[in-house]
């Protein structure tokens, strides 16, 4: 059987970085959109960007516009290798299902 990726294999994970696969390589979701696009609580989505930022599956981008703190959220090359493996690893498995 393929191996899961098991960080990515997470519902929510899963749904984060699905989120921004569907970017451009190097463009950025605001945490907010991402959070209401994906239903997540703040905390929630902060919890699972830390693991996949620690993974080195996204990068964190925090900056101030009119004094107003922003969090930008892009996947790493890493982030869209393991993001791409995974899905093959899916398809594989539904294949012998």
């Amino acid at each position: 059987m393929p191996e899961l990726d098991k960080i990515i294999h997470s519902p929510a994970r899963l749904r984060i970085m699905s989120a921004l696969m569907a970017l451009r390589r190097d463009d950025a979701l605001d945490f907010s959109t991402l959070g209401g696009t994906l239903a997540l609580t703040d905390g929630n989505l902060g919890a699972h960007l830390q693991t996949l930022e620690e993974a080195g599956y996204v990068k964190i981008e925090k900056s101030f516009v009119q004094r107003k703190p922003r969090t930008h959220v892009r996947s790493t090359a890493r982030g869209r290798a393991q993001f791409e493996a995974h899905v093959e690893s899916l398809r594989e498995i539904i294949k012998g299902a």
